[in-house]
């Protein structure tokens, strides 16, 4: 989980304050943890990709932090 902390940012591309990264964070790591555990130590291109994979799957909140950052 402690992964996860610098993974969001990366998939982001956050460049602004760490108070605009934060809700995407909580937005999206309950689905990293119940979706894409197995590829948490595989890099933030390949959590991005199962987070994509499972896409129908995410909640809302995950699925518009996505959107929001085209992706």
């Amino acid at each position: 989980m402690t992964r996860f902390l610098l993974i969001v940012p990366f998939l982001l591309c956050a460049s602004g304050a760490s108070a605009q990264q934060q809700p995407g964070h909580d937005a999206c790591a309950r689905d990293v943890t119940r979706f894409c555990r197995a590829v948490m130590n595989n890099g933030d291109q390949a959590v991005l990709a199962c987070l994509k994979q499972n896409r129908t799957r995410l909640s809302k909140g995950c699925d518009k932090v996505l959107t929001d950052h085209g992706q």
